[in-house]
C-alpha cells in the first residue's frame, strides 16, 4: 500500500472555495476512478491557514499513474475545475509527496 499527501496552498481568502469544490465536485471524481482519499485536514496550529492537507491510498505506483491520469484528463472533471475559478485562481501551488512505510 502507498499513501500520498498532498498540500494545497490556497490563494489568500480561498481556502473555502477549495473545500467546497472536493465537497461538491471533486469527492465524486474520486468515487468514479476508485481514488481512495483517507482524510483531509487544515492547519490548527502552523506558518499558514491557507492549506488544505489530505492524503489518498493507492495499491501501487502504476495503481495511482492509472487512476490520477484518468481523474486529471476528465472533460467533466477539466470544466468543473475551471468553472469553480471563475472568480479567480485557488490553488496557489501544490505539492505532493508520495510515502513509502518505515515499518517500525
Amino acid at each position: 500500500m502507498i499513501h500520498e499527501l498532498r498540500i494545497y496552498h490556497c490563494c489568500p481568502g480561498k481556502l473555502p472555495d477549495l473545500i467546497a469544490r472536493f465537497q461538491n465536485h471533486t469527492l465524486g471524481f474520486f468515487q468514479h476512478y476508485g481514488i481512495k482519499h483517507v482524510n483531509f485536514w487544515t492547519t490548527l496550529i502552523g506558518p499558514s491557514n491557507a492549506a488544505l492537507y489530505y492524503t489518498l491510498e493507492w495499491e501501487s505506483l502504476a495503481d495511482r499513474e492509472t487512476k490520477w491520469n484518468a481523474f486529471q484528463a476528465d472533460p467533466k472533471w477539466i470544466a468543473t475545475r475551471k468553472e469553480s475559478e471563475a472568480n479567480g485562481q485557488i490553488v496557489e501551488r501544490i505539492e505532493n509527496l508520495v510515502l513509502s512505510p518505515v515499518g517500525l
